[in-house]
Parts: C-alpha cells; sequence; structure tokens
C-alpha cells in the first residue's frame, strides 16, 4: 500500500489517526455527559420518593419505606441492565474490531444479532415483572410499604423494559462507528422526560393520579422509550457504517457465541453485583430499618462519581479495539494512560465530598426522618476510601473486555464483591455493627486493585507489547 493510500484508509475513521487526548474527550464527553444525566435523573427519582406521603399523612414513614422498596427492587433493576450492557459489551467490542480490519460484512452481523438478542433479553424481565415481583421483594425482608412500593416498582420497569434495551442497542451502534454526539440527545432526552414526568405522577400533578412509587417507574421507562425511539431513527439516518436489517434474518450462531464471550463476563459481573446488594440488604436489614434506606441513598450518590467514568469507558473501548484490530500499539497504550487520568480525577472528587460534605448530601433526601443523617454521615466518610482504589480497578476491567479477556474482569468482580465484600461485611456486621460494616468496601476495593494489577500486567506482555509499531 503507498503512502498516500495510507493515509486515506486512515482517515476513513477518525480512530485510527485522530490526537488521542482530542480522539477521547471527543468520542467520551458526550457519553459522560448522558451518563450524568442518567445519575441525575436516578437521583431525581429518589429525591421526589423521599417526599411520599402515605394515606395516614406520615412523611417520614412513607419516605423510608419508598427508599428502602427502591434499594430492594434495585438489585433485579441492576440485573436487567446487566444483560443489556453486556450484551452491547460484546457487540461493540466485535463490530470496532472488524471496523478496524474493513471486516464490514462482520460488522453488519454483530450489529442485526445484538439487536436479536436484546429482544430475547427483553422477553426474559417481561416474565420476571408478571411473575415474580412481589416475591423478589417479600425475600429480602420487604413487608407493609416497603413491599407494596417495592413490587410496584420492579414490576413497571421490568415490563416496560423493552424502551433500555432499546436504547442501549442502538446508541452503542452509533458509539461504535464514533457517532457518540448522538447519544448525548438521546440519553438527554430521555432523562429530561424522566425528571418531568417524576413529580407529575408521583404527587398527581395537573389533574394526573397520584401514583407515587409507581409514578416514579412509568416516569423511566417513559423516558427510556422515548430514548430508545430517537437512537433507532439516527441509526437510520446517520449510521452509515452500519445499518440494521431483520428481513430475513436468521441467527448466527458464531457471532452469538462471539458476542457473548467478551460479554458475559460483563453480565456476570453485574449479576454478581446484584447478589452482592441483594445480600447486603438482608445484612443491613437485620442491624436497622434505615440502614437499607442509607445504602439506596449511597448507591444513589456514587452514581454521579462512577456513570461519568463509565461513560469515559463507552467512549475507550471503541478506540482500544479499533486499534488493536489496526495493530496500533502506541495509540492503543495513550488511551489506556488518558483513560486512568481522567478516572482518577472523577473519584477524587467523589471522595472529597464524600468526606467532607456527607451531610449535606444526604440532605438531599429528606425524608423527615433524623435516622439517616445519623446513621449515613459515618457510612458516606468511611465508603469514601475506596474511591482512592476504583479508577485503577474500572479501567483495567474495561481493558480487559475491549481486548477480548473479559474473564479476567469475571475473576476480578467475583473476588471483590462475593469472596471478600459480602463476608466481610458479615463479619464486620457481628463484630461493630453498623459502626464498622461499611469498611468492607474499601477493604475489598484494595484486593481488587492487587488482582486487577496482576492481570494487567500481563495483557501487557502477552497482548500489548507484541504489537510492533
Amino acid at each position: 500500500m503507498s503512502k498516500q493510500e495510507e493515509i486515506q484508509s486512515e482517515k476513513e475513521n477518525k480512530m485510527g489517526y485522530m490526537p488521542m487526548n482530542r480522539l477521547l474527550i471527543g468520542m467520551a464527553t458526550p457519553m459522560i455527559i448522558s451518563m450524568l444525566f442518567t445519575a441525575f435523573y436516578n437521583i431525581v427519582d429518589s429525591i421526589f420518593v423521599a417526599r411520599i406521603v402515605d394515606e395516614g399523612g406520615d412523611a417520614s414513614s412513607a419516605g423510608t419505606a419508598a427508599l428502602s422498596a427502591l434499594g430492594m427492587a434495585f438489585p433485579f433493576q441492576t440485573l436487567l441492565i446487566a444483560f443489556a450492557t453486556g450484551t452491547c459489551v460484546g457487540v461493540n467490542a466485535i463490530l470496532s474490531k472488524a471496523l478496524g480490519e474493513k471486516d464490514k460484512k462482520t460488522a453488519q452481523k454483530a450489529a442485526n444479532n445484538g439487536v436479536f438478542l436484546s429482544f430475547c433479553n427483553y422477553l426474559l424481565f417481561l416474565f420476571i415483572g408478571v411473575f415474580l415481583a412481589p416475591t423478589l421483594i417479600a425475600s429480602q425482608k420487604g413487608s407493609g410499604l416497603t413491599l407494596e412500593y417495592g413490587s410496584q416498582y420492579l414490576r413497571i420497569v421490568c415490563i416496560g423494559s423493552l424502551g433500555i434495551y432499546m436504547q442501549f442497542i442502538f446508541e452503542r451502534l452509533l458509539q461504535s462507528t464514533g457517532k457518540t454526539i448522538f447519544t448525548l440527545l438521546t440519553q438527554g432526552v430521555g432523562a429530561v422526560i424522566n425528571i418531568i414526568l417524576d413529580p407529575i405522577l408521583i404527587f398527581g400533578l395537573f389533574g394526573f393520579p397520584q401514583l407515587r412509587v409507581a409514578g416514579a417507574a412509568i416516569a423511566t421507562i417513559t423516558g427510556q422509550f422515548v430514548a430508545g425511539t430517537i437512537a433507532f431513527i439516527l441509526n437510520r439516518k446517520f449510521n452509515e457504517d452500519v445499518q440494521v436489517d431483520l428481513k430475513g434474518f436468521k441467527p448466527d450462531l458464531e457471532i452469538i457465541k462471539r458476542i457473548y464471550s467478551v460479554g458475559f463476563p460483563s453480565i456476570v459481573m453485574q449479576a454478581i453485583g446484584s447478589v452482592m446488594t441483594y445480600l447486603m440488604n438482608r445484612i443491613l436489614g437485620s442491624l436497622n430499618d434505615a440502614a437499607v434506606a442509607v445504602f439506596t441513598v449511597y448507591f444513589k450518590l456514587q452514581s454521579l462519581f462512577f456513570m461519568p467514568i463509565f461513560g469515559l469507558n463507552n467512549g475507550m473501548v471503541p478506540i482500544l479495539a479499533f486499534n488493536y484490530g489496526a495493530r496500533k500499539r502506541k495509540r492503543m497504550m495513550n488511551v489506556i494512560k488518558l483513560s486512568m487520568m481522567y478516572a482518577l480525577l472523577f473519584m477524587s472528587v467523589g471522595f472529597v465530598l464524600f468526606q467532607f460534605m456527607p451531610e449535606q448530601l444526604l440532605r438531599i433526601f429528606d425524608t423527615g426522618d433524623d435516622s439517616l443523617i445519623v446513621y449515613g454521615v459515618p457510612a458516606l466518610r468511611t465508603i469514601a476510601w475506596h474511591y482512592l482504589l476504583a479508577w485503577f480497578c474500572i479501567i483495567g476491567g474495561t481493558v480487559f473486555q475491549a481486548l477480548g479477556n473479559g474473564v479476567y474482569s469475571l475473576i476480578v468482580s467475583v473476588a471483590r464483591q462475593l469472596v471478600v465484600l459480602v463476608p466481610v461485611a458479615f463479619l464486620l456486621s457481628k463484630i461493630g455493627g453498623l459502626s464498622l460494616i461499611w469498611w468492607c468496601f474499601p477493604i475489598a476495593e484494595l484486593m481488587s486493585l492487587v488482582v486487577t494489577l496482576f492481570f494487567l500486567v500481563r495483557i501487557y506482555k502477552r497482548i500489548i507489547a507484541p504489537i510492533p509499531e
């Protein structure tokens, strides 16, 4: 290939030639902003439900029950998202690598099969929503208002999850081809719709019925349906690299196998997170009724700092996968280093706020119940320490997945959340109750750091270093 042809080939996709810092910022910024939208409207949900008043006029008991209900629905809502995310991670990695290798046929197959798999995943959670929601909430010792609210919320988000599956797959097709700016539009619109509908449906404004927690769930799935529809339209109009066409479609078992060889570890990792949350809810519930609400609020707040890193990862994966396919080692190393630097910045902000402004953060969720502050302040200050380690582990896990070694991420996740975090939490709860239990997070993250570093060195030696410049 002549020099002129090589330059022309590289210019066919910006991921192969654009200066790395500008490329990463350009790819990641829309995703970071959209993830912040997502984090924000999740927090807004909780802010509003914390102010729910029950039929007897008791705001504190209803608000605390509503927060606990969201916390008990959270493990299964996370599992729903895990299937969407894991499938899209696999599609993303295969599609971006295929485009880097100029293999449009494989890229097209990955897109078509990704849409098919997303619909199959939806059918699974449709079943869960219809038949299992109350049982799943009750299994976490949910009762009374918590059981009622939690069952309503979980049933609605599962039955209406087609919207989020549409949103995830069609946004990732845009992202895989470098069109991340469109995902800012889709997620932004979805978030704004959710935020607008929340108070209207929860409190019954403007003539709408007062639906309480069910209103928050309906607002959420409505925003997701709108976002998914917009993402589909944008793909049809602007995505020239990949066009979804299911006419005469037949599942390609080889492509599906490749998708889940990368994506399945991601599903399992997040599923492990669901198990961890479920078990933590049971442990905390045995200590204090308000502890589950504190744990729920923590998860809402931490999303403000973790979601931007997940957005950064979404910008990083196609760049790393593309340059891996194009055999450009220097660009691979550059995107890894820059991603780690930005991730450390986000986590440092979280550490400072959790350490020095915990009460102000908790006051955002005003249930009228002082126990949220009493138990929440020391909890946030203790958990904050794991932020100083988590950034490295998150980026390391993304590197594993983008380079086709998602099993390493799986090992780290299992070790952190099930082998260390939950058992340590149980032991600390027996030794010192709520005053000690939150140290399970920094302890588990320290172990995760050690294992991630080991695997990252292994990846570098076996995959990255042998690539010639």
